[in-house]
């Protein structure tokens, strides 16, 4: 007989712990042990008291530490000694409350269950085919949530009255639809309807359903409204519609992403490692970036994602998408509904507004989404998941920090890919993907984020952390608030700092680091647009180290379009006038200036020969992105960039077709690497040989392996620093793969990306990052 006296101890946790089912596996995990108490869920995360015997009380706690729920992640974990409480003799879950500043984490979005997709293929279940399915460990979070603490009053679902059934359910501890917050059924939660181009309903419910899947097959196109926005659907087998959508979107090349039943049918058309199968089978279930079968048994259509080796293919996550692609039994295209570099869209009126051109016909429900949010885009390099679009599954991105925020921060992000991060008490977050910052959609998009994250966690910044660009639209937001409240302190970080703080960040380092920070461009301290950055950085400061010797965009933004001209502008860079018309004779053997004019091509010449300085008609640059725009140029790989990015995507495709590399280097002079040297290396072996597609590969591998031979000596020169390497242009599979594979057989130190992006959606954090150890 156990003759202890009882204790009784009081646990705050923080961290994901709402809306996870963390108060049910409690109540289990009480009732196993024969404890007293109650578990409830406030605004900074969830409290319990725990009353008993010593011996289960410590169990109880060794066995929730150890084995929370599966979606929960517990970042603080305090306990209390306290008074035991005469005749506590139940353990209950109580009302959850309300405090004054909010800490707790926001739950992610995640996939439908498997629980949830067997009853929805039961015939007498009352969630057979109910494309709104969902318990406490599946469905929607963050794009149905109003403000905390996550109850059901605090979503979009506050209108939804549950049947007598689905409130059973919810209000039974021991039952996984327990405090399941868009718990539903046919009898009491949202339904579909399908609308014609003007937003007139043609049919409803279970008829929506059928009607729409009639008409994907018969080649239409199809506005699907999902988790966190609208899809634009079709057959990805039918070329004709793949066409048409391209035709009517406005979008010649970009990849579309494709959606398939399961693995199986994946594999049926790309190639993967373990990682790439597990990440696409993933709770988030990102769009996964994967090799194109070279003889894919399954048919999509060619103008899916010409032209490259690559496929985004992602699996169903919704109940709706999984009725819809099962009855369809065909690869779909499904692309993020938006008029191009503005947000993906919520709303069916806004569908007809700005897309009722595109499309056939509108799937729409009346659940409505509180939160945009697109789909995560990621890829698999050297073994570990790179995030290129952080949004559905993944964000928001919340981090844990050993030290306490004193007042919130928040970092207002970079001028395309933009996130947001705000930092306060022991917690970091970033947002979900917002976009480029180009139109007033994509700015209002970026004031109603701000405001999400202000309502749910009741923010007032003190301090705002911007780029040094003075005409990005997040700077010239961080302006406007600061005249209109002189309180609030602004701080400056320059862009390629941030990027380099940003994998800092999460590895929550402030020591030194050497970073590679390689993109497309960024304002540097010397007023240049940088690109290729060696910097020694730590938390206060950087030490520019090196970087690509700067050569001009002639016309400067119109360069960046027509990259034929920087192919000229390399060609002429440090020639003398005297020997101007030499290259230029040169110029007009390459395929890709072959359509310009001579007089064309030589009042160019006269440009650049002319231009001056930094500003004005030829602005200098020391941007890999734009050296790897000229080399797929002069390579015949493009001719006007058509999207960003294509340019890389074009010269990984090149190189993984590459059998014998050509050895170039690029060469370094007083820590400037030289760009145009390594081009005229590149233009050499053109003119020596017969251009053959073997030739444009060999020329494609070279190019990439010289610059990571180069990021090799220059990190060895400093053997005790871990390595960095972050920017647009480590999303090149190719070169990042060689260059980390480099760096490791010298037994360098390459920290990872984590989940934070290499690109610009990254630079929040960075930014963030600095304003903590700055306020």
């Amino acid at each position: 007989m156990n003759n202890q006296s009882p204790i009784r101890r009081r646990l705050k946790i923080a961290g994901i712990v709402q809306g996870v089912g963390f108060r049910p596996l409690v109540y289990r995990y009480a009732q196993d042990h024969q404890l007293s108490g109650f578990v409830l869920n406030h605004s900074q995360g969830v409290s319990i008291e725990i009353q008993g015997q010593q011996a289960d009380v410590e169990d109880f706690i060794a066995k929730l530490q150890h084995s929370p729920p599966p979606l929960s992640r517990i970042d603080r974990f305090e306990q209390i000694e306290l008074a035991v409480i005469e005749g506590c003799q139940q353990f209950e879950i109580t009302t959850t409350r309300s405090q004054t500043d909010a800490v707790v984490v926001v739950p992610t979005d995640k996939s439908c269950c498997d629980d949830c997709l067997s009853e929805m293929a039961e015939l007498n279940n009352r969630h057979f085919q109910y494309p709104f399915t969902n318990c406490t460990n599946c469905g929607p979070r963050y794009t149905l949530i109003k403000k905390l603490p996550y109850d059901r009053p605090h979503t979009s679902m506050a209108n939804f009255s549950l049947c007598p059934e689905c409130q059973r359910s919810y209000n039974d501890p021991l039952d996984r639809r327990y405090h399941a917050q868009p718990v539903s059924c046919p009898a009491c939660g949202p339904q579909l309807s399908l609308l014609d181009p003007q937003g007139q309903t043609l049919a409803e419910k279970q008829d929506a359903l059928s009607q729409c899947i009639k008409q994907i097959k018969q080649g239409k196109i199809v506005a699907i409204k999902g988790l966190g926005g609208f899809h634009l659907v079709c057959d990805a087998s039918n070329d004709s519609a793949v066409k048409q959508l391209r035709q009517r979107k406005n979008r010649p090349a970009k990849p579309l992403a494709v959606m398939v039943a399961n693995q199986q049918a994946a594999a049926d058309l790309v190639s993967g490692n373990e990682q790439e199968w597990q990440c696409l089978q993933s709770l988030e279930r990102p769009i996964v970036l994967m090799s194109k079968q070279p003889q894919a048994s399954l048919h999509i259509s060619g103008s899916v994602a010409p032209d490259i080796d690559k496929l985004g293919i992602f699996l169903p996550y919704t109940p709706l998408h999984h009725l819809l692609i099962d009855a369809l039994n065909c690869p779909i295209v499904a692309s993020s509904a938006n008029i191009s570099g503005e947000p993906v869209i919520i709303d069916s009126k806004e569908i007809v507004d700005k897309l009722g051109h595109v499309i056939d016909y509108i799937l729409d429900h009346d659940r409505a989404i509180i939160n945009a949010c697109d789909d995560s885009v990621v890829q698999v390099i050297a073994g570990q998941i790179q995030v290129i679009r952080l949004a559905r599954g993944y964000a928001p991105l919340s981090l844990a920090i050993d030290k306490p925020v004193e007042h919130t921060l928040l970092a207002v992000g970079a001028q395309q890919k933009n996130t947001l991060a705000f930092a306060f008490d022991h917690n970091i977050f970033v947002s979900p993907h917002i976009g480029d910052l180009f139109s007033l959609e994509a700015e209002a998009y970026f004031d109603n984020t701000i405001a999400t994250f202000k309502r749910l966690y009741q923010l007032k910044p003190r301090c705002i952390v911007h780029d040094k660009h003075p005409d990005y639209a997040p700077t010239r937001w961080s302006k406007a608030l600061q005249q209109r409240q002189p309180d609030i302190q602004c701080l400056t970080v320059q862009h390629h700092f941030a990027h380099v703080l940003s994998v800092m960040a999460m590895h929550q380092l402030t020591d030194p680091v050497l970073g590679f920070s390689f993109d497309g461009t960024g304002l540097g301290d010397d007023g240049q647009l940088w690109g290729a950055e060696v910097l020694l950085t730590d938390i206060n400061d950087y030490q520019r180290l090196g970087h690509l010797k700067p050569f001009r965009l002639i016309g400067g933004e119109q360069a960046i379009k027509d990259p034929r001209r920087i192919v000229l502008a390399l060609m002429l860079s440090n020639s003398e006038e005297h020997q101007c018309e030499k290259v230029l004779a040169r110029c007009h053997k390459l395929s890709c200036l072959s359509q310009y004019s001579a007089n064309f091509i030589g009042n160019l010449a006269k440009v650049h020969q002319s231009s001056q300085g930094n500003g004005g008609a030829c602005p200098q640059t020391s941007s890999m992105g734009r050296l790897f725009d000229a080399v797929a140029c002069a390579l015949g790989l493009i001719t006007v960039t058509q999207f960003e990015g294509q340019a890389g995507m074009l010269l990984e495709a090149a190189a993984n077709k590459a059998d014998k590399p050509v050895d170039f280097v690029l060469l370094e002079q007083q820590g400037q690497w030289l760009a145009d040297e390594l081009f005229h290396q590149i233009i050499i072996k053109l003119e020596q040989q017969a251009v053959t597609a073997s030739l444009i590969n060999n020329i494609a591998a070279g190019f990439m392996q010289a610059i990571g031979n180069a990021v090799l000596a220059t990190a060895k020169k400093y053997p005790q620093l871990p390595v960095v390497l972050c920017g647009g242009v480590f999303q090149n599979r190719y070169l990042t793969e060689y260059t980390q594979t480099k760096l490791q057989q010298a037994d360098l130190t390459v920290l990872s990306n984590g989940l934070i992006p290499v690109n610009d959606a990254g630079i929040a954090l960075g930014q963030i990052w600095y304003g903590i150890h700055h306020r």
